[in-house]
């Protein structure tokens, strides 16, 4: 299981899948599950070195690893009061978006045509992902079928529409293009909800993974889908289309489901789509991911655990929820903590 705020799922979140693809799993003391990561052939001899010796489970679980200094003394308030808007901590700002390999890919991305959800989606730490760095591989979770979606969930600021505009048959095609210039060893295809299509946009799912691989027979891929409507034949279409790691969220608990998301989704429908990937394609790894800080309790989190643990489901990532607009909803909870994160981390359902 992976944890990070909301604006790092893409990401962050690849890397877990990337991790547990890679390595193998085993059993730590507090039968809690975790996993063992192997590194990749990328990384230098002194960088695979500080990945074995750097911080496990229990680190993090103690939260004695953060330099308290940057909130320490922050005196602003963690919990929303009613009709207010929480400020971000200084700990959560992020630096505006700059840099040779940011520009690089923004422009790589316009001459092709192509959307990504870091933009769509206003993601806080897209510098981060795009920027790469001395050691790190610039990033994108490639957005398919256009920027518009048919849904309108109220934690997202994509752009909503009940007929958007159709879809560019080269887009497959360009994507694939676009990730074999960058040389990448893992990507993410996501999407917006296209309801207005007989499959959800299944078949176009499948064709992009398809020529990647064609590309790049050992790039891995992950598909972070929309639930198709509980269409279980298009979700077989994308799971049989050679990818590695088959996404859908849940996006939070039960109780809250009505409250978030789209009237057309809901949780029984989500696990039917995550449970049926996992019986099509034994292989391929199932992941989801839930928001925290929308007025969820500790024991809602733990009973979603459970039931996502029945459903085969291999990985999740908690993410805080950041209001993206003041048109979406507000956080409710209070910036969670290392071990508020370390405690769902290591909670026995997973």
């Amino acid at each position: 299981m992976s944890l990070l705020p909301r604006g790092r799922r893409c990401g962050a979140a690849a890397t877990a899948a990337r991790r547990l693809l890679l390595g193998t799993r085993a059993r730590v003391p507090g039968s809690h599950m975790c996993n063992q990561y192997t590194t990749s052939g990328s990384l230098t001899e002194e960088k695979k070195e500080l990945l074995q010796s750097g911080p496990d489970l229990q680190d993090f679980v103690s939260g004695d690893l953060s330099d308290k200094s940057a909130w320490a003394e922050y005196k602003g308030n963690l919990k929303r009061q009613k009709g207010e808007r929480l400020r971000l901590p200084p700990w959560l700002k992020t630096e505006i978006p700059m840099g040779k390999n940011y520009n690089k890919l923004k422009n790589t991305l316009r001459s092709l045509n192509l959307h990504t959800v870091c933009e769509e989606a206003r993601c806080p730490n897209i510098g981060e992902c795009w920027g790469g760095g001395e050691y790190a591989t610039a990033t994108a979770t490639i957005m398919l079928m256009g920027d518009t979606c048919t849904r309108g969930c109220r934690f997202c600021s994509v752009k909503t529409a009940k007929n958007p505009p159709p879809l560019d048959p080269e887009e497959p095609y360009n994507t694939a293009k676009a990730i074999a210039e960058w040389g990448l060893d893992y990507v993410v295809l996501t999407s917006v909800d296209r309801d207005d299509m007989p499959d959800g946009g299944a078949e176009h799912f499948a064709k992009t993974v398809s020529h990647l691989k064609e590309r790049n027979s050992k790039i891995l891929v992950e598909c972070l889908t929309p639930d198709f409507r509980g269409d279980l034949q298009a979700v077989e279409k994308v799971v049989l289309s050679g990818l590695d790691v088959y996404a859908h969220n849940v996006e939070t608990v039960p109780a809250l489901q009505r409250k978030v998301r789209d009237p057309r989704a809901n949780f029984e429908q989500s696990v039917r789509v995550l449970k049926h990937a996992k019986e099509v394609q034994p292989r391929v790894i199932t992941k989801t991911s839930i928001m925290l800080g929308l007025g969820e309790t500790d024991e809602q989190v733990y009973s979603t655990m459970k039931l996502l643990r029945e459903a085969d489901v291999d990985c999740l990532t908690l993410g805080q929820y950041m209001q993206p607009t003041k048109r979406h909803l507000k956080v409710k909870m209070p910036v969670i903590s290392r071990q508020c994160y370390g405690l769902h981390l290591a909670h026995s359902s997973f």
